[in-house]
C-alpha cells in the first residue's frame, strides 16, 4: 500500500513494495496518488516490464528522469543517447549480462583512454543501480563483476619556464584579441588553481579587488565557493579590458584557442588543466593542507596527492 503526507510543498507519495522503497513529492494529492499506483504496478510486475524492456529505453528513462536534474546533465544525455543508438541499446534487460559488458569496455578501450571508460562505468552502474534499488526492475545489476580498467596514474606535467615564454609569444599581447587572452587565463589558472570552467563563467560583480577575493556562485561540487586571490591574480585581472564576463570567452572558445596556441608554439602534451596542478604545486609552498584545500575546492584532502607535484630535489632542499 502506498501512504501520502501533505507537506508545504505538496503531497508525498511513498511505497513500499516486494523489499523496495520509493518516495516522490509531487503538487497534489491526485498527483501523488497516479505515480504511487504507476509504481506499484511498475514494482509488482517487474518481470514481466524486464522481458519487454530494451537497454535503450531504460536510457532514455534515466536521462529524462534522473540525468536532467544534475548539473553534468549534458555529459550525460550525449552518452546515453550515443548507448541508446549502438547495438548495446537494442538488448532486452532480460538478456544482457556481464559479458556483454564485459565486451563493451574492451571495444571502448580501443577508441578512448582507460579513465574515459572509467567515467562512462560509473555512469552505467547509476543506472542500473536506480533501476534496481528505485523503479524494482533489476534484481541485481548486469555490470556486476565487470572490473573497470586500471586508474591512471596522475599527470605530473608542469609548464617550463621556456615553454611560458613559447606560448607567450604565440599568444601575442594584445589583450584585446581572443586568443591573448586564453593564455592569460591560463597564467590566472596559475595563480588561483581555478578551473577553465569557473574561469570563464567569472563575472565582475562576483570579484572584489579590494579584499581579492571571487565568488563562485556554482562550481564542479556543486556548491559556491570564495577564493583567495594573489596579488598577480589582481594584476592578470587589472590587464584585461573591462567585459563581462571577465575573459570574455567561452568554455569552447577557451578549449579551441588553447590547443592552437599551445600547438603553434610548439609545446608538447601541455593541457588547460595542467595550470591546476601548476598551481596546486605552487600554492603547497605558501599554504598548510587545511587552507589549500578549502581554497581548490577540494572535501577530499587525498584528491590533492593527484595535483601536487613538488620535486623530490625541491623538497631535499626544504629539509635542511
Amino acid at each position: 500500500m502506498a501512504t501520502y503526507r501533505k507537506l508545504k510543498s505538496g503531497w508525498r507519495a511513498e511505497v513500499s513494495r516486494l523489499g523496495v522503497r520509493v518516495s516522490k513529492v509531487l503538487p497534489t494529492k491526485r498527483e501523488a496518488q497516479d505515480w504511487a499506483s504507476r509504481k506499484e504496478f511498475e514494482i509488482l510486475n517487474g518481470k514481466k516490464i524486464l522481458a519487454k524492456m530494451k537497454l535503450s529505453e531504460l536510457f532514455e528513462k534515466y536521462t529524462r528522469e534522473v540525468s536532467s536534474k544534475k548539473r553534468g546533465f549534458r555529459w550525460e544525455e550525449v552518452r546515453l543517447n550515443k548507448w541508446s543508438a549502438e547495438s548495446l541499446g537494442s538488448l532486452r534487460l532480460d538478456q544482457v549480462g556481464p559479458k556483454d559488458f564485459a565486451e563493451w569496455r574492451d571495444r571502448r578501450l580501443k577508441e578512448v583512454a582507460p579513465a574515459t571508460v572509467r567515467r562512462e562505468m560509473v555512469l552505467m552502474n547509476s543506472v542500473f543501480s536506480v533501476a534496481r534499488r528505485e523503479w524494482g526492475l533489476l534484481s541485481d545489476s548486469p555490470l556486476d563483476g565487470v572490473s573497470k580498467p586500471a586508474e591512471p596514474e596522475a599527470r605530473d606535467r608542469l609548464p617550463t619556464g621556456g615553454e611560458i615564454e613559447r606560448l607567450q609569444l604565440s599568444a601575442g599581447e594584445d589583450l584585446n584579441l581572443a586568443t591573448a587572452r586564453a593564455f592569460h587565463a591560463f597564467l590566472f589558472a596559475g595563480e588561483t588553481a581555478l578551473r577553465a570552467g569557473e574561469i570563464v563563467g567569472m563575472a565582475w560583480d562576483h570579484v572584489d579587488l579590494e579584499r581579492r577575493t571571487v565568488v563562485l556562485p556554482m562550481t564542479k561540487n556543486g556548491t559556491s565557493r570564495m577564493v583567495p586571490l594573489s596579488m598577480r591574480a589582481i594584476e592578470l585581472l587589472g590587464e584585461l579590458p573591462r567585459q563581462d564576463p571577465v575573459f570574455g570567452l567561452t568554455s569552447r572558445q577557451l578549449d579551441v584557442l588553447w590547443r592552437k596556441l599551445r600547438d603553434r608554439a610548439a609545446v608538447v602534451d601541455l593541457t588547460f588543466h595542467d595550470s591546476r596542478h601548476w598551481a596546486i604545486t605552487r600554492l603547497a609552498k605558501k599554504l598548510d593542507v587545511m587552507d589549500l584545500a578549502r581554497m581548490v575546492g577540494h572535501r577530499n584532502l587525498s584528491q590533492l596527492l593527484a595535483y601536487y607535484n613538488e620535486k623530490a630535489e625541491d623538497l631535499a632542499l626544504r629539509l635542511d
